[in-house]
């Protein structure tokens, strides 16, 4: 809970143990004690923000006072007193679970030596048309978040999770068959970005990440694992893709709104496993599938980011960018895109997959760059299946199939890391959204905090060591910090 929230809750927890006890619902200061739970609810409101969850603590802020002004005029009876107290338990019950089971809630801190900066970009590829809009002649458009090292503790309001939350929740709630308003408590999220702060001043220049969330996600959906790369020195680009993402609102207030996953399904699989009648798009086929089409976006990506390291508009990034080190992960769709990107662009000098099948043109051709494939073994993916659904045999058995090919076909340097008990969520913020998540299959057995210290681990190692020329032992075999984890690993010859 929110400071604020904490104050509401206790207010209505007095106010109800005032009315409940005959002695205190006596007392002369009686009436001022209830008066403190409508107190603390306007300030709570207009301080940090009125949300759905505190919905019933609000109403019963007011009716507890209200209930005892009545009680005062009418005595009621004995049982209409009995009554009335084991409701308002149940429903203090209720005002009090709600805001904790969807909470406003908070990353852990980073641990590398930076602080953290973001700014965002808007990029028109004229190249190429639009896909996922209805007019001809539209032309692809990203929203590019742009994480930077910073100094630490550098001032200033801390940057929104979800920028444009009341656009892109809503949307992603009913793409996730959730009711609209789950999700709209997310425009109180903050991070430990803070926006337009300036970059840290050593080294000149920083290596340079391409993100990619998964399929109806959002650019900044793994702000877990941004964060702590950021954090240990690794400009981080998070690509709202248009078609991949739940919603992207568009300078002026467009919106692009996501398509329902069996639509996309098909267009996605024709990419992993090609079929003869090729799936079309407003009436454009796509033979090799979607994913080439999304892989172009982190090309026109590192295009623009050399143009924003000769000259940056924002006068953040200009000469700080260095693009002879870059590289990409993603999780899910974005693993697939990531490893396409990679297969297509030689500027990309290291790639992270995680948890995902992976295209048929990935998997014939192989790729050449040092990569880490990051997924789970069958037994965990079952669990899931059992808890939540989806993950058929089929699905499993390809999975497992096309990253391990993937691996045994690299020329040089691989790691193919298997996590136990994470779920596919786990490699995302999700575990974060509720205490709920693992009740609902959202998170594994792992727990959300062990998984995301194991996956910013890897990752930082990875990068580490093909980036930026700094050896981990992590990557060398088992590890005494993390025992669960099973990784095999190939050298260069």
């Amino acid at each position: 809970m929110r400071p604020y929230e904490a104050v509401l809750s206790l207010a209505g927890l007095v106010a109800f143990t005032v009315l409940a006890v005959p002695r205190l619902r006596g007392w002369r200061l009686a009436g001022c004690l209830l008066l403190l739970a409508p107190a603390a609810a306007v300030v709570q409101a207009t301080v940090e923000g009125p949300r759905w969850p505190l919905i019933p603590m609000y109403v019963l802020a007011g009716l507890l006072p209200l209930t005892w002004w009545v009680g005062r005029a009418v005595r009621p009876g004995r049982f209409v007193v009995v009554l009335g107290t084991l409701v308002g338990a149940v429903a203090l019950a209720v005002s009090v679970a709600l805001p904790v089971a969807a909470p406003v809630f908070r990353f852990r801190a980073p641990t590398g030596p930076y602080g953290i900066g973001t700014t965002t970009y808007h990029w028109v590829d004229a190249s190429r048309p639009e896909l996922f809009t209805a007019d001809p002649g539209d032309h692809r458009e990203l929203l590019a978040q742009v994480w930077y090292p910073a100094e630490k503790d550098v001032p200033g309001p801390h940057a929104p999770y979800i920028p444009d939350a009341d656009a892109v929740t809503p949307v992603m709630a009913q793409l996730f068959r959730f009711p609209d308003f789950a999700l709209t408590h997310f425009r109180y999220v903050t991070t430990h970005a803070v926006e337009g702060a300036p970059v840290a001043r050593r080294p000149a220049r920083y290596p340079v990440l391409v993100y990619l969330t998964g399929l109806n996600g959002f650019r900044a959906a793994g702000t877990f694992q941004i964060e702590e790369l950021v954090s240990h020195g690794y400009v981080v680009v998070g690509l709202d893709q248009p078609g991949a993402v739940a919603a992207v609102r568009l300078p002026g207030g467009r919106l692009i709104p996501g398509r329902p996953r069996d639509e996309m399904q098909p267009l996605v699989t024709q990419s992993v496993t090609p079929r003869p009648t090729a799936p079309t798009l407003h009436g454009q086929a796509l033979p090799n599938g979607i994913i080439p089409y999304f892989a172009q976006d982190v090309s026109f990506a590192l295009d623009r980011l050399a143009g924003l390291d000769a000259d940056d508009p924002h006068r953040l990034l200009t000469r700080r960018l260095d693009l002879h080190r870059a590289g990409v992960f993603g999780i899910s769709l974005g693993g697939m895109n990531a490893a396409k990107a990679c297969l297509e662009d030689a500027r990309l000098k290291a790639c992270l997959i995680m948890d995902v099948d992976l295209p048929a043109d990935v998997v014939g051709k192989g790729l050449r760059q040092p990569t880490m494939l990051i997924t789970r073994d069958a037994g965990t993916m079952r669990l899931e299946r059992e808890r939540a659904g989806g993950w058929p045999e089929e699905d499993i058995a390809r999975t497992r199939r096309t990253m391990r090919a993937v691996y045994d076909g690299l020329p040089g340097d691989g790691y193919y890391v298997e996590i136990p008990g994470m779920f596919h969520l786990n490699f995302t913020d999700a575990p974060l959204w509720s205490p709920l998540t693992p009740r609902l299959g959202m998170s594994g057995p792992i727990g959300g905090g062990r998984g995301f210290a194991i996956v910013d681990a890897y990752s930082v190692a990875f990068f580490d060591r093909h980036l930026a020329e700094r050896p981990s032992a992590l990557l060398t075999g088992a590890s005494k910090p993390y025992p669960e984890v099973t990784m095999i690993t190939r050298t260069r010859s």
